[in-house]
């Protein structure tokens, strides 16, 4: 296997490793504590296409649907594979920063506080930033001619519209401290919107 598929390989497994306790958790809170939870396609459609991301980015580490061998490419993988690695574990770190109140849902939990600190003090969804980053790092840097297209075209547009449908729920029960919080922290870059 070539060091960087090797690289992206480990990265997966580990970063992944990571998020497990906090995804089991996350489940558990989701299903006994719900407080309000919108009705949308937005629920699970995100994350079950990044699933299936994850599994063609699994594929691509086995040469599948990539451009192996190109040669002109490999200053791109090398950045692929950066982005992957940095975007992957700011993903992990978001997660532990929501603590308590992380859940796979768009919902807002019993005892749900709005978290304005560690990375979400600069930018509102960096779960969503990470997750959109990682996969197409990942996908550079495999050279996977199907995941850079799905992330571009069917994944971003569908984090960004999920992170509004969150912004709204968010609103709509802590109003003014979201609003400040809004104000002073990107939506998705940070600064920005």
């Amino acid at each position: 296997m070539d060091p960087v598929n090797l690289l992206v390989a480990i990265n997966l497994f580990v970063s992944i490793s990571a998020n497990y306790s906090g995804a089991k958790k996350g489940l558990k809170t989701s299903i006994t504590k719900v407080v309000d939870r919108p009705v949308t396609f937005l629920q699970k459609l995100p994350p079950n296409f990044s699933a299936l991301i994850l599994v063609l980015i699994i594929a691509g580490v086995f040469k599948v649907a990539s451009l192996s061998g190109n040669k002109e490419l490999e200053t791109l993988r090398y950045v692929g594979l950066c982005i992957f690695i940095i975007f992957s574990w700011l993903q992990v770190l978001a997660y532990k920063n929501l603590g308590t109140n992380y859940a796979p849902d768009i919902v807002v939990l019993k005892d749900h506080k709005l978290v304005t600190s560690g990375v979400y003090k600069f930018v509102r969804h960096p779960q969503y930033v990470g997750q959109i980053l990682s996969d197409l790092g990942a996908g550079l840097a495999l050279l996977n001619y199907i995941v850079v297209p799905l992330v571009l075209l069917v994944e971003l547009p569908l984090f960004i519209m999920r992170a509004k449908n969150e912004e709204r729920l968010l609103e709509k029960h802590f109003k003014e401290d979201f609003l400040k919080y809004k104000k002073r922290s990107g939506f998705i870059i940070p600064f920005i919107g």
